[in-house]
């Protein structure tokens, strides 16, 4: 008789911690949801992203291919958002909730602001609805981002990734 409780009682440890296990792995999302928020000028900037991770992949020019309209994230396309109107790069911007999306390129990218706020990916992308493009320079860093990340900084914004790196001014 102790036997067979000692045997359901081992039983069940064994089944609780598969399911613990299982359910922590399902925690670790391969493109956790991130956000970054802060305040340039006292203009109040969140981003909303998807991140991926290298994993030892060629980012740049290979899985994101140069030239070609990018969700600058994962998943859903990345937001921003501004609660004043903006200039960007000196271009205005009204306050207001965007779709972002890169072109990316080697020495220069275009940052977009679309204005249609719920997009998956860059597959139903419409140039018509751009609320703004804007060129910012594009460079190489010497350390691996090895997730996608957004910052907002003192002037702007910035986003980086495996080596590469890109940023807007904000005004």
């Amino acid at each position: 008789m102790k036997k067979s409780i000692f045997n359901k009682f081992s039983m069940l440890t064994m089944l609780l911690v598969a399911i613990t296990f299982i359910a922590t792995a399902q925690d670790e999302k391969p493109s956790p949801a991130k956000t970054a928020e802060g305040e340039v000028n006292g203009k109040k900037i969140t981003i909303n992203y998807s991140s991926p991770a290298v994993k030892g992949r060629n980012i740049w020019g290979d899985l994101v291919p140069f030239g070609q309209v990018w969700r600058a994230g994962a998943n859903d396309a990345t937001t921003i958002e501004f609660d004043k109107d903006v200039k960007i790069q000196g271009k205005d911007l009204p306050a207001g909730k965007y779709t972002f999306f890169v072109i990316p390129g080697e020495v220069e990218s275009t940052f977009i602001f679309n204005k249609v706020e719920k997009q998956w990916g860059a597959y139903s992308y419409d140039q018509g609805q751009d609320a703004l493009r804007v060129n910012v320079s594009s460079e190489q860093t010497s350390k691996l981002e090895e997730r996608l990340v957004y910052e907002v900084t003192n002037n702007g914004f910035e986003i980086r990734w495996e080596y590469g790196k890109a940023s807007a001014k904000v005004e």
